[in-house]
């Protein structure tokens, strides 16, 4: 279960909307893809992963915020939030910027439905850092970054950042 690469800021990938997964189509490859995706996510300290930041154009991802430190693991393939309440601001990163961090406002309280690794439907009432989690990752598998909700004066000084970051990155 090697780490892969993850993709930075700036990467075509990131920006591109992923078409819906075919679970038939992938099914074979799905086990070992995953293996890889938690190794990731777990290497680089993350709390979810979406397969264009390992460079795939696949509508899949995987969540894990580790509440009480107790590990539940979310394999989110064509998943899709299906009602949002209340509002959550707090502060926000994604390892495709890695070290650059701001407040952000997001759904409070999400319903999520998406297919498991396992190809069957689930469904999921998420709150806190899930809730949180769960919307991070599909605006991933929607070519959105968080910097991408930031309102336009919150991100001008977020971008000058990765800009200066993107010399380390290289």
């Amino acid at each position: 279960m090697p780490v892969r690469r993850i993709t930075k800021h700036g990467e075509r990938v990131l920006k591109t909307a992923c078409p819906s997964v075919d679970y038939g189509r992938i099914e074979g490859d799905l086990p070992a893809l995953l293996k890889d995706m938690w190794a990731t996510m777990n290497a680089a300290r993350g709390v979810g992963l979406a397969a264009p930041q390992i460079g795939l154009s696949l509508r899949l991802a995987v969540v894990d915020v580790r509440p009480d430190g107790k590990s539940e693991r979310f394999v989110l393939l064509n998943p899709e939030i299906v009602s949002r309440e209340g509002v959550q601001r707090e502060e926000e990163g994604c390892l495709s910027i890695p070290g650059i961090y701001a407040k952000l406002d997001r759904a409070a309280r999400v319903r999520v439905r998406a297919l498991g690794a396992d190809g069957r439907p689930w469904e999921r009432d998420a709150e806190g850092l899930l809730a949180r989690a769960f919307q991070h990752e599909i605006d991933h598998l929607d070519g959105k970054l968080y910097v991408d909700r930031l309102p336009f004066e919150a991100r001008l000084p977020v971008l000058d950042a990765i800009k200066d970051a993107k010399v380390r990155w290289s």
